[in-house]
């Protein structure tokens, strides 16, 4: 009988816990003789300002059957179905960016180009959001669900929400998920390595035990533990071009009755922005600026003008924005913020987990001493250009009109990436489509022109010339994509009519369980 091999993860919270349960479960299904542990000392506390996810989040859950109202119940958890987008553009214009798709439920006629719905409002001038179901029911802050007569929930589309949550209560859910997962509490002292691999053997607990394993997932957040202090990996730093490098974290209460945002809130503020992420009782706040232009004291002093109000500062974090050169050396794989960081705008850090741990379960968890450098490689690959895709599109959301301040001047004169103005330069004399984009990773959404569409239009940054010509060309498909656009938007306001309230939504599930 083969040895049982022993997957260790080395720090719980979300990302921790969501890879201890993707490889339990790969390790099931694949019949594979091993064991699963998870280090999470109890004396570290996680970082707990309100996290938000992509759509991939409920891709996960359904993919593992877990029921969305049980998750929502013991999570807190709120849904995400966009992000509103105020003051980046100019100061006083706001734009949202639903996570929807509308061409998922068209069918359009044969050898149509992609995004050609997008095309056309764009070159009629009409609102890309309005075609959106996320459209209105952001605008109401109401949830995806109707109540049918008999009082059971009806979702009003096929497309896939995301969620806002505190991420603590996150990773005790998949926790309680993790069947056979051992638990064990203690912090990591020291770290046995191979002579000549250089792999890890062992971790030396700071209890006196000690730990062999065959392969280390290092979810030690910005600490970094296996994958740079014992791995060596190296950094590649996007400083230069997603400035912000810390962040000033705060609570808000909701007030008893009062309606609960269903996007996250990305609000540009003089040195960086500010964001407002909703769980059931509070708002997740916090401000991520730039230290190069504004002081922490100086950056509480704005937040609290702003808002009118004082606030209770929970902690002064600093990070660097970048991933590693490669988050998979030897036999550790490093995940979550150990492996990536980029700010806060789009969400990308647990959904980076997911894709990343359901691309290394389904294509290169077996026997650890089977692994060949070749699978690193190409998972290396995978995973660095899913990463620079982020950095490009969060750089995109900075190509503003704002000069107000210093920040946002030397961000419009330096700080775009080259690789931003290239794919900006590519749409003035062809809009942007789907075939422009990398595949997703793995079955899960990635950055496609459904995100893109709504925040080049948000920030005035598509030619309605360039649309119109494009639409021009065919003049049937012109005509198919105004009545599909005009259908749309009838459909989904007439939708939004019938969805519940999203605290109310919220209060119904509560009572289910």
């Amino acid at each position: 009988m083969d040895r049982q091999s022993h997957f260790v993860v080395v720090g719980g919270g979300t990302a921790g816990w969501i890879a201890a349960f993707i490889i339990a479960d790969a390790v099931r299904r694949k019949g594979l003789q091993a064991r699963v542990s998870v280090i999470e000392p109890s004396k570290i506390p996680t970082v707990g300002v309100g996290e938000a996810t992509t759509a991939a989040f409920r891709v996960l859950l359904q993919h593992f059957g877990i029921d969305e109202f049980e998750f929502i119940r013991e999570t807190g958890a709120t849904f995400k179905l966009g992000i509103r987008h105020e003051d980046w553009r100019r100061k006083g214009f706001t734009y949202y960016g639903p996570i929807d798709d509308p061409h998922q439920v068209v069918r359009p006629p044969a050898a149509a180009p992609s995004d050609y719905l997008n095309v056309y409002a764009v070159a009629a001038g009409r609102p890309i959001t309005d075609m959106h179901l996320f459209g209105p029911l952001l605008e109401q802050k109401k949830a995806p669900y109707a109540r049918k007569a008999d009082g059971s929930l009806i979702p009003l589309g096929p497309f896939h929400h995301a969620y806002h949550f505190d991420q603590a209560r996150v990773g005790r859910f998949f926790a309680s998920k993790s069947k056979g997962v051992e638990i064990i509490d203690a912090v990591v002292s020291g770290v046995e390595r191979d002579g000549q691999s250089g792999d890890v053997t062992a971790l030396q607990l700071e209890n006196g035990q000690r730990l062999e394993g065959d392969f280390f997932i290092d979810a030690t957040g910005f600490r970094k533990q296996l994958i740079v202090k014992e791995m060596a990996a190296g950094w590649i730093s996007y400083a230069h071009e997603l400035p912000v490098n810390r962040a000033l974290p705060f609570w808000l209460d909701i007030n008893p009755g009062a309606e609960i945002a269903n996007y996250t809130r990305a609000w540009a503020q003089d040195s960086g922005w500010m964001w407002q992420i909703p769980t059931q009782t509070r708002y997740g706040c916090g401000y991520v600026y730039s230290d190069a232009f504004c002081t922490p004291e100086q950056a509480k002093a704005e937040v609290e003008r702003v808002l009118g109000h004082e606030i209770e500062v929970r902690g002064d974090i600093r990070f660097d924005i970048g991933r590693m050169e490669n988050a998979w050396v030897g036999n550790v794989l490093a995940v979550g913020l150990s492996s990536s960081f980029l700010e806060p705008l789009e969400s990308t850090s647990i959904h980076g987990t997911i894709v990343q741990m359901m691309l290394f379960a389904d294509r290169h968890l077996k026997r650890p001493e089977t692994m060949t450098p070749a699978e690193r490689a190409d998972y290396n690959g995978r995973v660095g250009r899913q990463v620079d895709d982020f950095r490009t599109f969060v750089n995109t959301h900075y190509m503003v009109e704002r000069d107000d301040t210093a920040f946002w001047r030397e961000v419009r004169a330096n700080r775009i990436h080259p690789e931003t103005h290239a794919q900006l330069a590519r749409w003035q004399t062809q809009m942007p489509r789907h075939e422009q984009f990398a595949e997703n990773l793995f079955g899960l959404p990635h950055i496609q022109t459904q995100l893109y569409y709504p925040v080049l239009a948000g920030l005035g940054l598509l030619d309605q010339q360039l649309a119109r010509r494009e639409m021009d060309a065919d003049p049937k498909l012109r005509q198919f994509a105004r009545e599909a656009y005009e259908g749309l938007v009838k459909e989904y306001r007439a939708a939004a009519r019938q969805a519940l309230g999203h605290a109310e939504f919220l209060q119904i599930v509560r009572a289910m369980g």
